[in-house]
């Protein structure tokens, strides 16, 4: 079944999956005087979802009536697979800026595509590009705009929750906007980092955990203790 299943991927998911990211990436660039308009939102939630049901993976959805579509947050979560784009971009219910590696700039249609769309790119390897990039953010966070961030900056390649990095908090305090935690689960084993496939039989979940005021810590470190502590709680082991 596996086989098979790896031979769908390529000769029917993948292909699909290029057509549609060619068109949504084209679409969003002609709308680009709307980018925070209706219908490029809704084409590529319907991409995204697209691209998880394409590699007839389930997922579960839980707790987006803790979040109000329009109100702004700083959304963190787990890093564990290339799909974790995907299932946030598709399932969470307010419009938000991802914090992208700048590489994905390069990328034919989809880097212009981010560009056009408001997503902030990050030259990881300069602080000073880094600490720029991060401003932009704070100028996009208006009207219900979110971001979503993975704080520990790439991918797991274990499975297990890495070290946070401060950047996304930095901007909720500074916004004083509430943090609120995304557990994913299942996507590591799905699609591991460095694997060009998905596996069968996986089960994916997305949780949504309930705004956290950050105001009410002094210490930018216990603030983020305490927001991994929610996002690991919900990790099946």
């Amino acid at each position: 079944m596996k086989v098979l299943y790896i031979l769908y991927q390529y000769l029917i998911g993948f292909p699909l999956i290029v057509l549609s990211t060619l068109f949504t990436a084209v679409f969003t660039i002609i709308c680009f005087p709307w980018k925070n308009g209706k219908a490029p939102r809704a084409v590529q939630v319907f991409w995204s979802r697209s691209v998880i049901r394409l590699l007839l993976l389930p997922i579960k959805v839980t707790g987006r009536e803790n979040v109000d579509p329009k109100q702004s947050y700083v959304f963190v979560a787990n890093h564990q697979s290339f799909l974790d784009v995907f299932a946030v971009y598709g399932w969470l219910p307010n419009n938000f800026k991802w914090l992208m590696k700048k590489e994905i700039r390069r990328v034919p249609f989809v880097g212009t595509a981010c560009a056009v769309a408001g997503h902030i790119f990050v030259d990881r390897s300069n602080p000073r590009a880094a600490l720029q990039s991060m401003e932009k953010v704070k100028k996009e966070l208006v009207d219900g705009i979110s971001t979503v961030i993975f704080p520990e900056g790439t991918r797991t390649k274990t499975g297990e929750i890495g070290r946070f990095k401060q950047g996304a908090f930095k901007i909720a305090m500074d916004m004083e906007l509430p943090v609120v935690p995304i557990t994913l689960n299942g996507f590591y084993k799905a699609m591991p980092s460095g694997q060009p496939f998905a596996n069968p039989y996986s089960h994916l979940s997305l949780h949504i955990g309930k705004p956290i005021d950050i105001s009410q810590f002094t210490d930018i470190n216990d603030a983020m203790v305490h927001v991994r502590e929610k996002v690991e709680q919900g990790v099946i082991k």
